[in-house]
Protein backbone atom coordinates (compact mmCIF):
# COMPACT_ATOMS: atom_id res chain seq x y z
CA UNK A 1 0.00 0.00 0.00
CA UNK A 2 3.02 2.50 0.62
CA UNK A 3 4.55 1.84 -2.58
CA UNK A 4 1.07 2.59 -4.21
CA UNK A 5 0.59 5.67 -2.35
CA UNK A 6 3.99 6.96 -3.48
CA UNK A 7 3.30 6.03 -7.04
CA UNK A 8 0.41 8.22 -6.74
CA UNK A 9 1.45 11.24 -5.40
CA UNK A 10 4.73 11.16 -7.71
CA UNK A 11 2.21 10.73 -10.59
CA UNK A 12 0.61 13.72 -9.33
CA UNK A 13 3.38 16.08 -8.32
CA UNK A 14 4.96 15.02 -12.33
CA UNK A 15 2.15 16.17 -13.75
CA UNK A 16 1.11 19.30 -12.82
CA UNK A 17 4.58 20.12 -12.40
CA UNK A 18 5.38 19.73 -16.16
CA UNK A 19 1.64 21.76 -16.64
CA UNK A 20 3.72 24.62 -14.60
CA UNK A 21 5.63 24.94 -17.74
CA UNK A 22 3.31 24.44 -20.38
CA UNK A 23 0.83 27.00 -18.87
CA UNK A 24 0.36 30.05 -20.74
CA UNK A 25 -3.12 31.05 -19.75
CA UNK A 26 -1.77 31.38 -15.87
CA UNK A 27 -4.66 29.47 -14.50
CA UNK A 28 -2.46 26.34 -13.37
CA UNK A 29 0.12 28.74 -11.63
CA UNK A 30 -2.95 30.43 -9.70
CA UNK A 31 -3.88 26.79 -7.76
CA UNK A 32 -0.44 24.84 -8.41
CA UNK A 33 2.76 27.66 -8.50
CA UNK A 34 3.47 26.73 -4.67
CA UNK A 35 4.65 23.42 -6.41
CA UNK A 36 7.71 24.57 -7.61
CA UNK A 37 8.62 26.92 -4.62
CA UNK A 38 8.74 23.68 -2.92
CA UNK A 39 11.69 22.44 -4.46
CA UNK A 40 14.45 22.25 -2.42
CA UNK A 41 17.06 24.32 -4.43
CA UNK A 42 15.22 27.07 -5.75
CA UNK A 43 13.50 27.53 -1.64
CA UNK A 44 16.90 27.16 -0.44
CA UNK A 45 18.20 30.43 -2.85
CA UNK A 46 15.27 32.05 -2.12
CA UNK A 47 15.41 31.63 1.73
CA UNK A 48 12.38 30.00 2.24
CA UNK A 49 13.58 28.52 5.44
CA UNK A 50 9.91 26.79 6.19
CA UNK A 51 10.43 24.75 3.36
CA UNK A 52 13.85 23.53 3.76
CA UNK A 53 13.71 22.83 7.28
CA UNK A 54 10.40 21.04 6.22
CA UNK A 55 11.89 19.15 3.38
CA UNK A 56 14.77 17.96 5.95
CA UNK A 57 12.75 16.97 8.79
CA UNK A 58 10.72 15.41 5.98
CA UNK A 59 14.24 13.56 4.83
CA UNK A 60 14.98 13.00 8.27
CA UNK A 61 11.25 11.10 9.22
CA UNK A 62 10.80 8.81 5.84
CA UNK A 63 13.93 8.96 3.83
CA UNK A 64 15.02 10.57 0.38
CA UNK A 65 10.95 10.40 -0.13
CA UNK A 66 11.14 14.25 -2.05
CA UNK A 67 13.30 12.46 -4.62
CA UNK A 68 10.98 10.16 -5.22
CA UNK A 69 7.61 12.06 -4.96
CA UNK A 70 8.48 16.02 -5.39
CA UNK A 71 11.20 16.15 -7.62
CA UNK A 72 10.30 16.08 -11.23
CA UNK A 73 13.62 14.85 -12.49
CA UNK A 74 13.64 12.21 -10.59
CA UNK A 75 10.23 11.18 -11.01
CA UNK A 76 11.67 11.36 -14.70
CA UNK A 77 14.30 9.31 -14.59
CA UNK A 78 12.24 6.30 -12.65
CA UNK A 79 9.65 6.54 -15.72
CA UNK A 80 12.01 6.26 -17.96
CA UNK A 81 13.83 2.59 -15.60
CA UNK A 82 10.17 1.64 -15.56
CA UNK A 83 9.95 1.61 -19.42
CA UNK A 84 13.08 -0.08 -19.76
CA UNK A 85 12.26 -2.27 -17.33
CA UNK A 86 9.48 -3.50 -19.98
CA UNK A 87 12.04 -5.30 -22.00
CA UNK A 88 14.60 -6.74 -19.40
CA UNK A 89 13.63 -7.34 -16.28
CA UNK A 90 15.74 -7.72 -13.06
CA UNK A 91 18.30 -5.74 -14.28
CA UNK A 92 20.17 -3.57 -11.73
CA UNK A 93 22.41 -4.89 -9.21
CA UNK A 94 24.58 -3.40 -5.87
CA UNK A 95 27.41 -1.04 -6.71
CA UNK A 96 29.83 0.60 -4.13
CA UNK A 97 28.92 4.17 -3.70
CA UNK A 98 30.69 6.85 -5.00
CA UNK A 99 31.43 8.60 -2.77
CA UNK A 100 34.41 11.84 -3.61
CA UNK A 101 32.60 12.38 -6.90
CA UNK A 102 29.21 12.63 -4.86
CA UNK A 103 30.77 15.37 -2.79
CA UNK A 104 32.78 16.58 -5.63
CA UNK A 105 29.94 17.24 -7.64
CA UNK A 106 28.31 19.43 -4.45
CA UNK A 107 32.03 21.02 -3.41
CA UNK A 108 31.66 22.22 -7.17
CA UNK A 109 28.05 23.04 -7.13
CA UNK A 110 28.91 25.45 -3.83
CA UNK A 111 31.93 27.12 -5.53
CA UNK A 112 30.00 27.95 -8.09
CA UNK A 113 27.14 29.35 -6.40
CA UNK A 114 29.25 31.82 -4.30
CA UNK A 115 31.76 32.37 -7.65
CA UNK A 116 28.51 33.45 -9.68
CA UNK A 117 28.95 31.09 -12.31
CA UNK A 118 25.20 30.68 -12.94
CA UNK A 119 25.61 28.78 -15.73
CA UNK A 120 27.16 26.03 -14.19
CA UNK A 121 24.86 25.77 -11.34
CA UNK A 122 21.77 26.06 -14.10
CA UNK A 123 23.56 22.50 -15.61
CA UNK A 124 23.50 20.64 -11.73
CA UNK A 125 19.71 21.91 -10.30
CA UNK A 126 17.84 19.23 -11.23
CA UNK A 127 14.72 21.03 -11.20
CA UNK A 128 15.90 23.77 -13.34
CA UNK A 129 17.15 20.83 -16.04
CA UNK A 130 13.62 19.71 -15.71
CA UNK A 131 12.46 22.88 -16.48
CA UNK A 132 14.88 23.61 -19.31
CA UNK A 133 13.66 20.13 -21.10
CA UNK A 134 10.00 20.95 -21.00
CA UNK A 135 9.82 24.19 -22.08
CA UNK A 136 12.15 23.67 -24.93
CA UNK A 137 11.35 20.51 -25.77
CA UNK A 138 7.83 19.61 -24.66
CA UNK A 139 6.13 23.16 -25.03
CA UNK A 140 6.40 23.93 -28.51
CA UNK A 141 4.64 20.68 -29.35
CA UNK A 142 1.71 21.39 -26.42
CA UNK A 143 1.29 24.86 -28.21
CA UNK A 144 0.86 23.59 -31.94
CA UNK A 145 -1.54 21.41 -30.34
CA UNK A 146 -3.48 23.96 -28.80
CA UNK A 147 -3.53 26.19 -31.77
CA UNK A 148 -4.79 23.36 -33.56
CA UNK A 149 -7.81 22.43 -31.77
CA UNK A 150 -8.15 26.91 -31.69
CA UNK A 151 -8.34 26.72 -35.45
CA UNK A 152 -10.93 23.66 -35.06
CA UNK A 153 -12.86 25.65 -32.04
CA UNK A 154 -12.87 28.88 -34.53
CA UNK A 155 -14.60 27.15 -37.64
CA UNK A 156 -16.99 25.68 -35.03
CA UNK A 157 -17.85 28.95 -33.29
CA UNK A 158 -16.31 28.47 -30.55
CA UNK A 159 -13.70 30.06 -28.55
CA UNK A 160 -13.06 27.41 -26.04
CA UNK A 161 -9.14 27.65 -27.30
CA UNK A 162 -7.20 30.76 -28.62
CA UNK A 163 -4.15 30.62 -30.67
CA UNK A 164 -0.69 31.85 -28.75
CA UNK A 165 2.68 31.86 -31.43
CA UNK A 166 5.36 29.18 -30.90
CA UNK A 167 8.94 30.32 -30.89
CA UNK A 168 12.22 29.32 -30.11
CA UNK A 169 13.43 31.64 -27.07
CA UNK A 170 17.03 30.12 -27.53
CA UNK A 171 19.47 28.07 -29.64
CA UNK A 172 22.01 27.32 -26.89
CA UNK A 173 19.17 26.74 -24.11
CA UNK A 174 17.56 24.09 -26.73
CA UNK A 175 20.56 22.59 -27.52
CA UNK A 176 21.50 21.98 -23.75
CA UNK A 177 17.63 20.92 -23.54
CA UNK A 178 18.61 18.04 -25.50
CA UNK A 179 21.87 16.82 -24.50
CA UNK A 180 20.70 17.01 -20.65
CA UNK A 181 17.25 14.95 -22.05
CA UNK A 182 20.04 12.54 -24.39
CA UNK A 183 22.11 12.02 -20.91
CA UNK A 184 19.37 11.30 -18.13
CA UNK A 185 17.18 9.05 -20.73
CA UNK A 186 20.49 6.57 -21.32
CA UNK A 187 21.44 6.71 -17.20
CA UNK A 188 18.33 6.27 -16.25
CA UNK A 189 17.59 3.48 -18.94
CA UNK A 190 20.66 1.58 -18.31
CA UNK A 191 21.43 2.29 -14.38
CA UNK A 192 18.55 3.66 -12.72
CA UNK A 193 18.90 6.31 -10.45
CA UNK A 194 22.80 7.33 -11.54
CA UNK A 195 22.37 10.82 -12.07
CA UNK A 196 20.88 11.23 -8.71
CA UNK A 197 23.19 9.22 -6.82
CA UNK A 198 26.91 11.07 -8.47
CA UNK A 199 26.12 14.10 -9.89
CA UNK A 200 22.70 16.07 -8.08
CA UNK A 201 23.83 17.85 -5.55
CA UNK A 202 20.49 17.95 -3.88
CA UNK A 203 20.62 14.17 -3.97
CA UNK A 204 23.28 14.20 -2.22
CA UNK A 205 22.56 16.61 0.83
CA UNK A 206 19.18 15.11 1.23
CA UNK A 207 21.45 11.33 1.32
CA UNK A 208 23.39 13.39 4.12
CA UNK A 209 20.29 13.29 6.00
CA UNK A 210 18.38 10.35 5.14
CA UNK A 211 20.68 8.33 6.95
CA UNK A 212 19.49 9.33 10.19
CA UNK A 213 15.62 8.68 8.86
CA UNK A 214 13.00 7.81 11.20
CA UNK A 215 11.42 5.17 8.75
CA UNK A 216 13.82 3.08 6.21
CA UNK A 217 13.78 0.12 4.72
CA UNK A 218 15.03 -2.96 6.69
CA UNK A 219 16.10 -6.09 6.01
CA UNK A 220 14.88 -8.95 8.63
CA UNK A 221 17.81 -11.23 8.47
CA UNK A 222 15.80 -14.30 9.19
CA UNK A 223 13.58 -13.84 6.42
CA UNK A 224 16.28 -13.27 4.17
CA UNK A 225 17.31 -16.17 1.89
CA UNK A 226 19.78 -13.97 -0.68
CA UNK A 227 18.30 -14.53 -3.57
CA UNK A 228 19.06 -10.94 -4.76
CA UNK A 229 15.70 -10.35 -5.98
CA UNK A 230 15.85 -7.00 -4.13
CA UNK A 231 19.22 -6.00 -5.42
CA UNK A 232 18.31 -6.41 -9.09
CA UNK A 233 15.27 -4.46 -8.52
CA UNK A 234 16.99 -1.29 -6.82
CA UNK A 235 16.77 1.62 -9.26
CA UNK A 236 19.65 3.14 -7.04
CA UNK A 237 21.76 0.42 -6.77
CA UNK A 238 21.90 0.44 -2.98
CA UNK A 239 21.28 -2.88 -1.65
CA UNK A 240 24.14 -5.39 -0.98
CA UNK A 241 21.93 -8.31 -0.26
CA UNK A 242 24.93 -10.71 0.11
CA UNK A 243 25.52 -8.77 3.72
CA UNK A 244 21.98 -7.90 4.26
CA UNK A 245 22.65 -4.07 3.89
CA UNK A 246 21.45 -0.98 2.20
CA UNK A 247 22.97 2.36 1.58
CA UNK A 248 20.28 5.07 3.03
CA UNK A 249 22.07 8.11 1.89
CA UNK A 250 21.36 6.24 -2.14
CA UNK A 251 17.86 4.95 -1.01
CA UNK A 252 15.05 7.21 -2.37
CA UNK A 253 12.32 5.15 -1.27
CA UNK A 254 10.75 4.24 -3.99
CA UNK A 255 10.25 0.79 -1.89
CA UNK A 256 10.31 -1.51 -5.24
CA UNK A 257 12.71 -3.60 -2.89
CA UNK A 258 9.51 -4.33 -0.68
CA UNK A 259 7.19 -4.98 -3.68
CA UNK A 260 9.53 -7.53 -4.62
CA UNK A 261 10.55 -9.54 -2.08
CA UNK A 262 8.46 -12.95 -2.25
CA UNK A 263 9.32 -13.54 1.47
CA UNK A 264 8.23 -10.50 3.06
CA UNK A 265 12.29 -10.15 4.44
CA UNK A 266 11.73 -5.90 3.66
CA UNK A 267 9.78 -3.98 5.39
CA UNK A 268 9.40 -0.07 5.45
CA UNK A 269 9.20 0.41 9.15
CA UNK A 270 11.03 2.59 12.26
CA UNK A 271 14.94 2.17 12.41
CA UNK A 272 16.38 -0.07 14.78
CA UNK A 273 19.57 1.03 16.91
CA UNK A 274 21.38 -2.00 15.13
CA UNK A 275 20.69 -1.05 11.45
CA UNK A 276 21.92 2.33 12.76
CA UNK A 277 25.15 0.92 14.30
CA UNK A 278 25.60 -0.81 11.20
CA UNK A 279 25.27 2.20 8.64
CA UNK A 280 27.68 4.74 10.92
CA UNK A 281 30.78 3.86 9.08
CA UNK A 282 29.30 4.85 5.58
CA UNK A 283 28.44 8.64 7.68
CA UNK A 284 31.91 8.94 8.56
CA UNK A 285 33.29 8.33 4.76
CA UNK A 286 31.31 12.01 3.73
CA UNK A 287 30.64 13.60 6.61
CA UNK A 288 34.16 15.96 6.70
CA UNK A 289 33.25 16.78 2.66
CA UNK A 290 30.05 17.55 3.15
CA UNK A 291 29.97 19.76 6.14
CA UNK A 292 32.68 21.74 4.41
CA UNK A 293 30.70 22.43 1.27
CA UNK A 294 27.28 22.81 3.59
CA UNK A 295 29.41 25.72 5.41
CA UNK A 296 30.50 27.75 2.20
CA UNK A 297 26.57 27.24 1.37
CA UNK A 298 25.46 29.46 4.63
CA UNK A 299 27.85 31.89 4.11
CA UNK A 300 26.41 32.41 0.59
CA UNK A 301 22.66 32.22 2.07
CA UNK A 302 21.91 29.84 -0.17
CA UNK A 303 12.83 30.80 -35.36
CA UNK A 304 12.87 33.04 -35.85
CA UNK A 305 11.62 36.31 -35.20
CA UNK A 306 7.47 36.94 -35.95
CA UNK A 307 7.47 39.42 -39.04
CA UNK A 308 5.13 42.33 -37.39
CA UNK A 309 2.58 44.15 -39.42
CA UNK A 310 2.78 47.73 -38.76
CA UNK A 311 0.79 48.78 -41.93
CA UNK A 312 -2.51 46.96 -40.69
CA UNK A 313 -1.76 43.91 -42.33
CA UNK A 314 -1.01 44.90 -46.12
CA UNK A 315 2.56 44.34 -46.50
CA UNK A 316 5.49 42.81 -43.86
CA UNK A 317 8.15 44.70 -42.16
CA UNK A 318 11.82 43.14 -42.16
CA UNK A 319 12.11 42.07 -38.58
CA UNK A 320 13.66 44.01 -35.76
CA UNK A 321 17.36 43.17 -34.95
CA UNK A 322 18.21 42.66 -31.19
CA UNK A 323 20.57 45.78 -30.08
CA UNK A 324 24.25 45.54 -28.68
CA UNK A 325 23.55 46.37 -24.90
CA UNK A 326 26.65 47.12 -22.74
CA UNK A 327 24.26 46.24 -19.79
CA UNK A 328 21.76 43.25 -19.98
CA UNK A 329 18.30 44.00 -18.86
CA UNK A 330 17.10 41.94 -16.12
CA UNK A 331 13.37 41.62 -14.78
CA UNK A 332 11.97 44.08 -12.73
CA UNK A 333 12.10 42.61 -8.76
CA UNK A 334 15.32 41.37 -9.09
CA UNK A 335 16.96 44.39 -7.73
CA UNK A 336 20.54 44.15 -9.60
CA UNK A 337 22.07 42.04 -12.08
CA UNK A 338 23.96 40.79 -9.65
CA UNK A 339 21.33 38.98 -7.26
CA UNK A 340 19.56 37.89 -9.86
CA UNK A 341 22.45 36.13 -11.03
CA UNK A 342 23.08 34.86 -7.58
CA UNK A 343 19.90 33.42 -7.30
CA UNK A 344 18.42 32.44 -10.88
CA UNK A 345 19.01 28.56 -11.37
CA UNK A 346 17.54 28.99 -15.33
CA UNK A 347 14.10 26.66 -15.11
CA UNK A 348 13.06 28.92 -17.73
CA UNK A 349 9.41 29.26 -15.80
CA UNK A 350 9.65 33.11 -15.68
CA UNK A 351 10.22 33.02 -19.88
CA UNK A 352 7.43 30.40 -20.29
CA UNK A 353 5.07 32.82 -18.06
CA UNK A 354 6.18 35.74 -19.80
CA UNK A 355 2.29 36.45 -21.69
CA UNK A 356 4.65 39.62 -23.74
CA UNK A 357 7.25 37.30 -24.94
CA UNK A 358 9.78 39.73 -23.39
CA UNK A 359 12.16 37.25 -21.52
CA UNK A 360 14.42 34.56 -23.22
CA UNK A 361 17.64 32.83 -21.67
CA UNK A 362 21.14 34.48 -21.84
CA UNK A 363 23.81 33.30 -24.30
CA UNK A 364 26.37 34.99 -21.76
CA UNK A 365 28.47 31.88 -20.91
CA UNK A 366 28.71 33.01 -17.17
CA UNK A 367 25.15 33.46 -16.94
CA UNK A 368 24.03 30.89 -19.72
CA UNK A 369 20.41 30.36 -19.88
CA UNK A 370 19.63 32.58 -17.04
CA UNK A 371 16.78 34.93 -18.51
CA UNK A 372 17.20 38.82 -19.59
CA UNK A 373 14.65 40.92 -21.38
CA UNK A 374 14.71 41.91 -25.27
CA UNK A 375 11.70 43.93 -26.84
CA UNK A 376 11.94 42.72 -30.13
CA UNK A 377 8.50 41.08 -29.94
CA UNK A 378 7.09 43.17 -27.54
CA UNK A 379 7.69 45.54 -24.23
CA UNK A 380 7.48 44.76 -20.35
CA UNK A 381 4.27 46.38 -19.74
CA UNK A 382 3.66 48.33 -16.62
CA UNK A 383 0.56 46.35 -15.51
CA UNK A 384 2.15 42.84 -15.88
CA UNK A 385 3.76 40.87 -12.89
CA UNK A 386 3.54 37.41 -14.18
CA UNK A 387 7.34 37.12 -13.22
CA UNK A 388 7.42 37.97 -10.29
CA UNK A 389 4.79 35.60 -9.35
CA UNK A 390 6.05 32.87 -10.61
CA UNK A 391 9.80 32.78 -9.58
CA UNK A 392 10.56 30.06 -7.33
CA UNK A 393 14.24 31.15 -6.03
CA UNK A 394 13.92 34.79 -5.13
CA UNK A 395 15.42 36.15 -8.54
CA UNK A 396 12.79 38.16 -9.07
CA UNK A 397 11.07 39.15 -5.72
CA UNK A 398 6.83 39.50 -5.77
CA UNK A 399 6.04 43.31 -6.39
CA UNK A 400 2.69 44.61 -7.46
CA UNK A 401 1.60 47.07 -10.33
CA UNK A 402 2.41 50.20 -8.26
CA UNK A 403 5.46 49.27 -7.50
CA UNK A 404 6.41 47.90 -11.10
CA UNK A 405 5.56 51.25 -12.36
CA UNK A 406 8.06 52.79 -10.46
CA UNK A 407 10.96 50.46 -10.89
CA UNK A 408 13.76 51.28 -13.02
CA UNK A 409 15.31 48.33 -15.12
CA UNK A 410 17.01 50.53 -17.69
CA UNK A 411 17.04 53.46 -19.54
CA UNK A 412 16.24 54.51 -22.77
CA UNK A 413 18.85 55.58 -25.44
CA UNK A 414 18.44 57.49 -28.79
CA UNK A 415 20.11 56.62 -32.04
CA UNK A 416 19.87 59.40 -34.23
CA UNK A 417 21.57 57.57 -37.55
CA UNK A 418 18.64 55.12 -37.14
CA UNK A 419 15.99 57.57 -36.94
CA UNK A 420 13.42 57.53 -39.80
CA UNK A 421 13.22 61.22 -39.05
CA UNK A 422 16.85 61.83 -40.06
CA UNK A 423 16.90 58.68 -42.90
CA UNK A 424 13.59 59.31 -44.74
CA UNK A 425 12.72 62.93 -43.88
CA UNK A 426 9.80 62.31 -42.39
CA UNK A 427 7.73 63.14 -38.99
CA UNK A 428 7.40 59.67 -36.63
CA UNK A 429 6.68 60.66 -32.88
CA UNK A 430 5.76 56.74 -31.96
CA UNK A 431 7.82 56.61 -28.95
CA UNK A 432 6.79 59.39 -27.06
CA UNK A 433 3.54 58.46 -28.32
CA UNK A 434 3.76 55.05 -26.43
CA UNK A 435 5.84 55.76 -23.60
CA UNK A 436 3.51 54.49 -20.53
CA UNK A 437 5.57 57.42 -17.83
CA UNK A 438 5.98 60.25 -20.89
CA UNK A 439 9.78 60.16 -20.46
CA UNK A 440 9.73 61.46 -24.10
CA UNK A 441 8.91 64.16 -25.57
CA UNK A 442 8.90 65.23 -29.20
CA UNK A 443 11.08 68.37 -29.51
CA UNK A 444 12.25 70.12 -32.89
CA UNK A 445 15.14 69.36 -34.63
CA UNK A 446 16.67 72.92 -34.76
CA UNK A 447 16.19 74.68 -31.85
CA UNK A 448 16.17 78.19 -33.91
CA UNK A 449 13.24 76.81 -36.10
CA UNK A 450 9.99 75.55 -34.61
CA UNK A 451 8.22 73.90 -37.84
CA UNK A 452 11.68 71.72 -38.06
CA UNK A 453 11.06 68.08 -37.95
CA UNK A 454 10.69 66.90 -34.22
CA UNK A 455 13.08 64.50 -32.78
CA UNK A 456 12.77 62.56 -29.20
CA UNK A 457 13.88 64.27 -25.69
CA UNK A 458 14.46 61.59 -23.41
CA UNK A 459 14.22 62.39 -19.04
CA UNK A 460 16.42 59.24 -18.03
CA UNK A 461 15.40 60.50 -14.55
CA UNK A 462 11.45 59.48 -15.58
CA UNK A 463 12.04 56.51 -17.54
CA UNK A 464 11.58 53.16 -16.02
CA UNK A 465 13.47 51.12 -19.25
CA UNK A 466 10.22 49.40 -19.94
CA UNK A 467 11.04 48.74 -23.90
CA UNK A 468 7.79 50.21 -25.44
CA UNK A 469 9.57 52.72 -27.75
CA UNK A 470 12.29 49.88 -28.73
CA UNK A 471 9.59 47.45 -29.75
CA UNK A 472 6.91 50.42 -31.46
CA UNK A 473 10.14 52.13 -33.35
CA UNK A 474 9.50 51.34 -37.09
CA UNK A 475 13.54 52.27 -37.74
CA UNK A 476 14.41 48.61 -39.22
CA UNK A 477 16.53 46.14 -38.78
CA UNK A 478 18.15 48.47 -35.49
CA UNK A 479 15.24 50.36 -33.43
CA UNK A 480 16.66 54.22 -33.20
CA UNK A 481 15.88 53.67 -29.81
CA UNK A 482 16.62 51.20 -27.14
CA UNK A 483 16.99 50.95 -23.82
CA UNK A 484 20.38 49.89 -21.64
CA UNK A 485 20.01 48.11 -18.62
CA UNK A 486 20.65 49.27 -15.03
CA UNK A 487 22.77 47.25 -12.82
CA UNK A 488 21.09 48.10 -9.46
CA UNK A 489 17.43 49.46 -9.98
CA UNK A 490 15.64 51.95 -8.44
CA UNK A 491 12.70 53.66 -7.58
CA UNK A 492 11.81 56.26 -8.93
Amino acid sequence: MNSKIRRILAIVFFTLITLLFLDFTGTIHTWFGWMAKIQFLPALLALNVCVVVGLVLLTLLMGRIYCSVICPLGVFQDIVSWIAGKTKKNRFSYSKPLSWLRYAMLAIFVVAMVAGVGSLVALLAPYSAYGRMVSNLVSPLYLWCNNLFAGWAEQAGSYAFYSTEVWIKGGATLIVAVVTLVTLVVLAWRNGRTYCNTICPVGTVLGFFSRFSWLKPVIDTQKCNSCGLCARNCKAACIDSKNHAIDYSRCVVCLDCVDKCKKGAIKYVPRKKAVAKSSSAQVDNGRRAFMTATAIATTVGVSQAQKKKLDGGLAAVSRQQKPLRETPIVPPGALSARNFAQHCTACQLCVQACPNQVLRPSTDMMKLMQPEASYERGYCRPECTKCSEVCPAGAIRPIDRAEKSSIQIGHAVWVEKNCVVNTDGVSCGNCARHCPTGAIQMVPKDANDPKSPKIPAINTERCIGCGACENLCPSRPFSAIYVEGHEVHREI
